[in-house]
């Protein structure tokens, strides 16, 4: 649904896509992913509906079924090399330097299909702090939408998949994140044809309110 009037959620533990949520890296990611479908001879414009939220590899078994798995993963580290390299047009999301000051103190952890070098990299580029609680893509055996990178920022924070609320742009993590069991706020233009809880175009549109029982209450829109 969408929050024509603000609404409101109450947490113990948020969990935080980065790209598209955090990060606006859009542009890096077009290049880079439309580059490679012209390179196997694939519509870009088909490439680049499957990709976002997703770990490379799991992209392109998705996008190429008959590829044996070890090229899928030689060829992701070579992409994940690219796009660690570039960081044109990489920026922060509208409110997420403040959103993010906002949690000091709060448990939350970023859960991103990235890796540690991409995901340190394009936070530092947005000029956002990185969360101490992170699963990268080193941190999972399955890629979004498996619900295991969220089920395990719970479990590292101690709190349980339903007192999450989820932070998403993508179909994928989306998915990820309602099959961990959890509540989803979509946020951006991808974000609303996946079902999240509530949908906003930006992170200008939460804001966090510490309770004295230790939980959060989150006013969205």
């Amino acid at each position: 649904m969408t929050a024509a009037a603000s609404t409101v959620l109450t947490a113990r533990a948020l969990l935080l896509d980065m790209d598209g949520t955090l990060v606006n890296s859009d542009a890096v990611v077009e290049r880079i992913w439309r580059r490679w479908a012209a390179a196997h001879g694939l519509d870009g414009d088909e490439v680049m509906k499957v990709v976002h939220g997703r770990q490379g590899h799991a992209s392109m078994a998705l996008l190429l079924p008959g590829r044996p798995v070890e090229q899928n993963l030689a060829d992701n580290a070579r992409l994940l090399a690219e796009e660690t390299a570039d960081m044109d047009g990489v920026v922060a999301v509208p409110g997420a330097p403040e959103f993010l000051a906002s949690l000091r103190g709060l448990p939350h952890a970023l859960v991103t299909s990235a890796d540690v070098p991409l995901s340190t990299a394009r936070m530092a580029a947005a000029g956002l702090a990185l969360p101490e609680v992170r699963i990268t893509a080193e941190s999972v055996g399955a890629s979004k939408p498996d619900p295991e990178g969220f089920l395990k920022g719970a479990a590292e924070l101690g709190v349980a998949p339903a007192d999450c609320v989820v932070f998403e742009d993508s179909g994928a993590g989306i998915a990820a994140g309602k099959a961990a069991g959890m509540r989803v706020v979509g946020i951006g233009p991808r974000a609303g044809a996946h079902g999240p809880d509530v949908v906003v175009p930006d992170l200008t549109q939460v804001r966090v309110e510490a309770l004295g029982d230790g939980g959060i209450l989150l006013h969205v829109g």
